[in-house]
């Protein structure tokens, strides 16, 4: 749906909202009267915040796909399967549906959030070609996702539960589900921490030309744009510009 005119924020009108229960006070007041919550139009450490839960939450996604997810013991056999390696072993058991669920939760849905996260923060300070509407959307999109990224370890910790045969059989969690939890964790920490009106704050409106300077070459634009002229700097004045010219 477009929206026609030009679209003021909070900030350009002098309000500021709680991020808590998001009631719209004048510019200037220190606290919430609805909730007690401390009011700030932005957060100058948002970016910090961001970049800390994101290097962390990477640190911990990696070991989370070197280390096993599950460890199954039947009778006298043990076997250790990381993410990757489960989802190609129900793959090669038929269990196609499966597999591509996991694989998209476990691989596709995390690399996406790092990237996007990332790509967010850095278009704050460095601008990007998508338009701050885009921006927003994608900063949504990681929100609603990230809901969905702890599948894998309620599936473990369903599997734990369940299959717990004694000598027969039996399934542990690996060391790599903490791991994944706390990447996802720290992930959503990070989400949580980016400010997302920092996108708009960005991209400053840009200034319309003004009236009549369509028409004339760029270097006129600039000598008009700065009050130059430049017929009178062409060179120096003479002792014949300064007499005034006779009169017919």
């Amino acid at each position: 749906m477009e929206i026609a005119g030009k679209v003021r924020t909070a900030r350009e009108m002098g309000l500021v909202a709680c991020a808590r229960c998001t009631r719209v006070w004048p510019r200037g007041t220190s606290r919430c009267a609805r909730c007690g919550h401390k009011l700030h139009s932005r957060d100058r450490l948002a970016l910090q915040k961001v970049w800390a839960w994101w290097v962390v939450g990477l640190m911990c996604y990696i070991p989370a796909n070197l280390y096993p997810m599950l460890r199954t013991r039947m009778l006298a056999t043990t076997s250790e399967d990381t993410i990757i390696a489960g989802a190609v072993e129900l793959a090669h058991h038929g269990s196609y549906g499966i597999a591509l669920v996991i694989l998209v939760a476990s691989v596709l849905i995390p690399v996406g959030k790092f990237l996007i996260i990332a790509g967010l923060a850095f278009s704050v300070r460095h601008g990007s070609a998508l338009s701050p509407e885009r921006r927003h959307q994608l900063y949504e999109l990681v929100e609603y996702i990230g809901r969905w990224s702890m599948i894998d370890v309620f599936v473990v910790a369903i599997l734990s539960s369940l299959v717990q045969l004694g000598t027969l059989a039996a399934i542990q969690p690996g060391i790599a589900s903490l791991f994944f939890a706390l990447s996802v964790i720290f992930t959503m920490l990070s989400a949580q921490s980016f400010d997302s009106r920092l996108i708009f704050d960005a991209d400053p409106p840009v200034e319309p030309p003004l009236p009549g300077l369509s028409s004339l070459p760029p270097v006129a634009h600039g000598a008009l744009a700065h009050g130059t002229d430049t017929a009178t700097h062409s060179g120096p004045r003479g002792p014949q510009d300064l007499t005034e010219s006779p009169t017919p």
